[in-house]
C-alpha cells in the first residue's frame, strides 16, 4: 500500500530519524540534503508500518522555495539536479562484526539507497520520492534511540557539513557535550578519502567552516578540541549550547 504524507507549515516541521542514521554517512550535497530532510520532516516518525506499507513523499518547488529562502527558478533547477541524482546516494553505515579467535574483526559496511525510486514532474515542478524498503525502520515507529530537531534551524545553513555537525551535535543536546571517533565522525560528515588520512584538512575544510556557521547563523555557542593518543588524533570532542535568545532547539 502507498501512503502520502500530510504536509505541515515549515516553522512545524521536525526532522526525525534513528541514531543510526544521523550518525551515519548520509552521501547528500546541499541541494539533496534540503530536499532529503524537507521530505523526512513531512513523515509522522512516530506511525508503525504494516508490511507492505511503502511510503512515498512529494515535494513541490514552491515548498522548496518557501523552506529554503529561495527564489522560484533557482528552487526549480536545484528540486531537478537532486532528484536527478538522488536515486544514486549511498548512505554508508558501519555495524560492529563478530569477534574471530577473540580479536574484534573490522567492522561491517553497509551501503544503502535514500530512496528506491525519484520521479520529478518538469511541468508541474515537483518530485516524488519512494523510500527505499530497509530505511523505513529509521524513519517510522520511532520510540527511543532517536534523532530530532526543527527542519526550520537548518533552513539559513549554506554548507552540508554545517547541517551534518547540527545532526550530530543534537543527538546529545541533553548533555551539552559529544565525543566522535575520529573514523565515525569523518565518515558522518562525509569526508574524502584524501581528508581522513590528514586531520589538518578536516579541521580547516570541515570542522572550522561548520562551527561558524552554526554559530553565526543558527544561535550556537560551540567549542571544540581533538583528543590524542600520542601524536595521533582519535577523537573530536564537542561542547555546545544554544543561544537563549528564543532560538529553537
Amino acid at each position: 500500500m502507498d501512503l502520502e504524507e500530510i504536509k505541515a507549515p515549515t516553522g512545524e516541521r521536525w526532522v526525525t530519524m534513528a541514531n543510526a542514521l544521523a550518525r551515519a554517512g548520509h552521501g547528500l550535497t546541499l541541494a539533496e540534503k534540503r530536499l532529503v530532510m524537507l521530505a523526512v520532516s513531512k513523515l509522522d516518525s512516530r506511525r508503525a508500518l504494516n508490511a507492505g506499507d511503502l511510503p512515498k513523499t512529494k515535494i513541490t518547488a514552491a515548498e522548496y522555495a518557501e523552506s529554503f529562502g529561495v527564489k522560484a527558478n533557482a528552487s526549480y533547477e536545484a528540486l531537478q539536479g537532486a532528484a536527478k541524482d538522488l536515486y544514486k546516494r549511498s548512505i554508508t553505515f558501519f555495524e560492529p562484526a563478530h569477534k574471530r579467535s577473540g580479536q574484534p574483526l573490522k567492522p561491517l559496511r553497509v551501503d544503502m539507497r535514500w530512496v528506491g525510486r525519484c520521479t520529478y514532474h518538469e511541468g508541474e515542478a515537483w518530485v516524488e520520492l519512494a523510500w527505499w524498503p530497509e530505511l523505513l525502520p529509521a524513519l517510522f515507529g520511532l520510540k527511543k534511540n532517536f534523532t530530532t530537531y526543527q527542519l526550520q534551524q537548518a533552513t539559513a545553513l549554506r554548507s552540508a557539513y554545517s547541517w551534518r555537525l547540527l545532526e550530530l551535535l543534537t543527538r546529545f543536546k541533553s548533555t551539552g557535550w559529544a565525543e566522535y571517533d575520529i573514523e565515525d565522525f569523518a565518515t558522518a560528515m562525509d569526508a574524502t578519502e584524501k581528508q581522513r588520512g590528514d586531520f589538518a584538512a578536516i579541521r580547516r575544510k570541515i570542522i572550522d567552516p561548520a562551527v561558524k556557521e552554526l554559530n553565526e547563523k543558527d544561535g550556537w555557542a560551540i567549542q571544540w578540541e581533538p583528543v590524542k593518543a600520542g601524536r595521533k588524533v582519535k577523537a573530536v570532542r564537542f561542547t555546545f549550547e544554544r543561544d537563549p535568545q528564543g532560538r529553537l532547539l
